[in-house]
């Protein structure tokens, strides 16, 4: 009966990052540059690796589809931020608002999978090299692929699936730059325990058992490299470590501050900048840290562009 006294809200009401109009036009500018960068970037990647044999490996198959969830991932995200910039009021219906929660939670989930798997492919790389083609064949890269895409959906129809029974009847404001858990269901009129505790267990067990095997396979291979006799052996097992290492430090620390800290001890503003750096500022730097640090990258990137170089 309380309900019946609200208005059912149809759409949400974007704040996004400032609503200073000399702020919004700088990082209009500049997210749109991050965003060019990182569509630009990724594509890079995923045509390099599809056109040079020497990277047709696990590891740059992997790659390449971290590659395309980043797309995906900055694409959820980026664009209606880009619009709250531009708008003095930024609506969105509110099945879109879920849509593009679940997009968002459908390649985030993707990725800590994905940053997994890389992980588990460097641990047998490193510490089983005989057994590496048998360990990572073509069938077990895909179904490990094919995995992670199924654990990123699943994950997302937690969080959509509890957000569809809930009933918004105003305030309609959503104090973030996109349509995230926490700041849905303080709009929510309705009972959000369910709601709440569901997409965290969810979340919750995909953050643990992809951490775990992130943490063990690294204990393994550090182990495998200190047994090294060779100075040039581990010089070469750390190069190829230290972007997945580097990509998942900042995706990893970004998203435990935000889900896992408690609530108390940061600002919304702080949720924000952290937000920010794991939906768009990591995908763009991932191409970067990949193709900068990598040796087998680099040496690819200049043969390919020595060949277009030749053909024109």
């Amino acid at each position: 009966m309380e309900n019946e006294n609200h208005t059912t809200v149809t759409e949400f009401i974007i704040l996004g990052l400032t609503d200073n109009p000399t702020l919004c036009a700088i990082f209009f500018v500049i997210f749109l540059g991050v965003y060019i960068i990182t569509i630009v970037g990724n594509i890079s990647i995923i045509i390099l690796i599809r056109s040079s044999p020497q990277l047709h490996t696990p590891m740059y198959l992997f790659l390449s589809h971290l590659a395309f969830v980043d797309i995906g991932y900055s694409t959820s995200v980026t664009p209606i931020m880009l619009m709250s910039f531009l708008r003095e009021k930024t609506t969105i219906p509110v099945t879109g608002c879920i849509a593009q929660l679940g997009s968002d939670v459908t390649f985030g989930t993707t990725e800590c999978f994905l940053l997994a798997t890389m992980a588990y492919d460097r641990y047998v790389a490193i510490c089983s090299p005989l057994l590496y083609s048998t360990q990572m064949s073509p069938v077990v890269c895909f179904l490990l692929l094919g995995a992670s895409y199924l654990g990123g959906c699943m994950n997302a129809s937690s969080f959509t699936g509890c957000l569809m029974n809930l009933t918004f009847c105003g305030p309609n404001k959503i104090n973030h730059f996109f349509c995230d858990l926490f700041p849905l269901l303080k709009l929510s009129c309705g009972h959000v325990y369910i709601a709440e505790i569901s997409p965290a267990i969810s979340s919750a067990s995909v953050l643990i058992s992809t951490l775990f095997t992130i943490i063990v396979s690294y204990t393994y291979i550090l182990h495998s490299i200190l047994n090294m006799r060779s100075t040039e052996g581990r010089k070469k097992a750390f190069s190829t470590c230290t972007s997945h290492l580097t990509t998942v430090t900042l995706f990893y620390g970004t998203v435990l501050f935000v889900y896992v800290m408690p609530k108390s001890t940061y600002s919304a503003n702080q949720v924000k900048v952290a937000s920010v750096i794991y939906t768009v500022v990591v995908p763009m730097l991932n191409p970067l840290i990949y193709s900068l640090r990598n040796k087998e990258v680099k040496g690819a990137m200049r043969k390919l562009m020595a060949k277009m170089h030749w053909f024109s």
